[in-house]
C-alpha cells in the first residue's frame, strides 16, 4: 500500500490494482498534464495536474465502493478505471479534444488503445480484470459505470473542490463525505438518498458558480482558442500527427509549437501572456436564436468562413480573428435522481432552485470574437456586421484603442 498526501483530500491509500497502475506511464504521464490547460494565465496557483485529480477520483470512488458494501473484483474494476479514467487527455486536457477529435475520432474517455497497451494489460492481467470491462466503466456503462461517468459521478466531485482549492476560488466547495454516504443503487440507478435534494442542489450550484468564474473565464477563453489555433497551425504544417499529438505532454507541446514557424507568434503570445483582447463579448439573446443555432450547428470549415469574411471587411489578417462558440447551454446534472418520499425523482423536477439555475446557464453564454488589441475595434464592428449581432446589450469593442468599449460592464483582465 502507498499513503499518498494531497491537498485536498489530505491522505489517499492506493492499494492493489490502483497502486500498480498509478506506476505505470500513461497514468505517469498525467503529472505532466495541467487539469485546468490555461487556466493559469487567469489563477497562477491553477497548476494542478490530471495525475493528483485521478487520485482524487480514486479515493472517492474508494469510499463509495465501500459505503455501497461492493467489494472482490468488482471493485477494483472500479478502482482501476477510476485511477485510469482520465489517461486519455490530450495535452492540456479539454483543451484540444475537438481538434483531436475532427483527425483521430477519439475523445478522452476513447481509452482502449491505451488500456490495452503493454504497460497497463500487465497490470490488469496481473489482477485478473479485463481490459474491455474496464473501457466499459470509464465510458459510464453499466451498473457501475454511473460511479465514475454519471451525473452524481466522483470525478465531478472531485474536480470541482479541486479546481476551487487551487484557484483560490470559493465557489466549488462541496461536501463530498455527505455526497459519497448519500449515494444508493435502487432499480438500477444511482441515486441520493431520502433527505438530500440540498445535496444534490449543492454540486449544480458549485458548478453554476465556477463556470463563469473558472472554466469560462474570458481569459480562459481566449488562451485556449489561441492555444488550439496554434496547435492546429503545428499540426498543419509538421510531419506530427493528431495521434502522436494527443499522447504529447504540456511541456512537449509548448516546445513544438514554439519551434515551428506557423505556430511561433501564438505560442510565443502565450508564454509571454501577450493576449487577444475581446472584440465582440455577446450574450445569447444579442446574437438571436437564428444565428445562435446555425453557430451551434456549424464546422470548423464553417467557423472559419465566418473569420475569413470578418477579418476582409476588417482589412485584417484572418488569422488574427478567432470566433468562439460556446455550445448550446445545458445542466446534465439536472437530470441527477434523489428519493423524494420514497419514489425516485430527477432533480429538475423536484427543485425549483435547478430550474433557475438553468436559466442562469443561459444568462452566463457568450459568443466571443477575439483579435490582437490593436485590431478590436475595426475587427468588432466587421463582426457585428458580418454576424448580423442584435447589438443592444453586446460588447463591441468600438476603437483600437486599448480600455474603449461600447458597454460599460467590467472588461477586467484580458
Amino acid at each position: 500500500m502507498t499513503t499518498v498526501k494531497d491537498s485536498v483530500h489530505d491522505h489517499i491509500e492506493v492499494a492493489g490494482v490502483g497502486g500498480a497502475l498509478m506506476e505505470t506511464p500513461p497514468v505517469q504521464r498525467l503529472r505532466r498534464v495541467r487539469q485546468l490547460g490555461t487556466v493559469s494565465l487567469v489563477y497562477p496557483s491553477a497548476n494542478h495536474t490530471r495525475f493528483e485529480h485521478s487520485l482524487g477520483v480514486y479515493h472517492l470512488a474508494s469510499a463509495a465502493l465501500d459505503h455501497l458494501d461492493v467489494g472482490g473484483r468488482r471493485a477494483e474494476e472500479v478502482r482501476a478505471a477510476a485511477i485510469l479514467h482520465d489517461v486519455g487527455h490530450s495535452p492540456f486536457s479539454h483543451t484540444l479534444e475537438g481538434l483531436v477529435h475532427r483527425r483521430t475520432g477519439k475523445y478522452h474517455d476513447d481509452v482502449a488503445d491505451i488500456v490495452e497497451s503493454d504497460e497497463v494489460a500487465a497490470v490488469l492481467d496481473g489482477y485478473g480484470i479485463e481490459a474491455d470491462r474496464v473501457e466499459a466503466l470509464i465510458g459510464g456503462d453499466g451498473l457501475m459505470g454511473q460511479l465514475i461517468a454519471g451525473e452524481l459521478d466522483v470525478d465531478r466531485m472531485d474536480y470541482l473542490v479541486r479546481d476551487a482549492h487551487h484557484t483560490g476560488v470559493p465557489y466549488g466547495t462541496i461536501d463530498t463525505q455527505r455526497l459519497v454516504r448519500a449515494l444508493r443503487f435502487v432499480d438500477g440507478h444511482l441515486v441520493l438518498d431520502e433527505g438530500n435534494v440540498q445535496t444534490a442542489e449543492s454540486l449544480l450550484l458549485a458548478r453554476a458558480l465556477m463556470n463563469p468564474t473558472v472554466y469560462n473565464h474570458h481569459v480562459a477563453r481566449i488562451s485556449k482558442t489561441m492555444l488550439r489555433r496554434a496547435a492546429e497551425a503545428y499540426l498543419e504544417t509538421s510531419e506530427t500527427t493528431a495521434r502522436e499529438l494527443r499522447r504529447m505532454d504540456d511541456p512537449e507541446l509548448r516546445v513544438a509549437i514554439r519551434s515551428t514557424d506557423a505556430s511561433r507568434d501564438l505560442a510565443t503570445r502565450l508564454a509571454d501572456r501577450h493576449l487577444y483582447k475581446r472584440a465582440v463579448w455577446a450574450e445569447l439573446g444579442d446574437v438571436g436564436e437564428p444565428l445562435a443555432g446555425d453557430l451551434f450547428d456549424a464546422d470548423r470549415d464553417r467557423i472559419r468562413d465566418y473569420e475569413v469574411a470578418i477579418a476582409d471587411r476588417a482589412d485584417a489578417d484572418p488569422d488574427h480573428v478567432i470566433v468562439d462558440v460556446q455550445g448550446p447551454p445545458s445542466m446534465r446534472e439536472s437530470t441527477t435522481r434523489v428519493l423524494v418520499n420514497g419514489e425516485i425523482r430527477q432533480l429538475q423536477n423536484q427543485s425549483t432552485l435547478v430550474r433557475a439555475l438553468e436559466r442562469t446557464q443561459r444568462e452566463q453564454w457568450r459568443l466571443g470574437v477575439y483579435a490582437p488589441e490593436r485590431k478590436t475595434g475595426a475587427i468588432g464592428r466587421a463582426a457585428e456586421s458580418v454576424l448580423g449581432l442584435e447589438t443592444d446589450g453586446a460588447l463591441i469593442a468600438e476603437t483600437d484603442s486599448p480600455g474603449r468599449y461600447a458597454s460599460l460592464d467590467d472588461f477586467g483582465g484580458a
